[in-house]
């Protein structure tokens, strides 16, 4: 498994912002697939989807680390490390 030396970002008290991408929702956009940033829970869309919101706001605050929000989907990325990994014991959420 790859190395992320950022995993000391991640606040497992973090809880989804929205249900859906908080800023596609705002703008009203449309998006393909969601992502939590693990250190603020941001919820924002994938490098799929039109606006990217999810790495915008990695460029933005330099939150580094990020999870899918999509059901059955448990795996973590680092944007900064550009690896993806599992975190065992880590809350996992997805929208309904």
């Amino acid at each position: 498994m790859a190395d992320c030396s950022h995993l000391d970002r991640i606040d497992v008290a973090a809880q989804p912002s929205s249900e859906g991408c908080e800023d596609c929702l705002r703008e009203g956009g449309r998006w393909l697939h969601l992502r939590m940033c693990r250190t603020c829970g941001h919820v924002g869309c994938c490098d799929s989807s039109p606006k990217k919101h999810a790495s915008a706001h990695y460029a933005a605050v330099g939150h580094p680390v990020m999870s899918s929000y999509e059901p059955g989907e448990d795996w973590v990325w680092c944007f900064q490390d550009e690896v993806g990994l599992l975190v065992p014991d880590l809350p996992s959420y997805s929208h309904p």
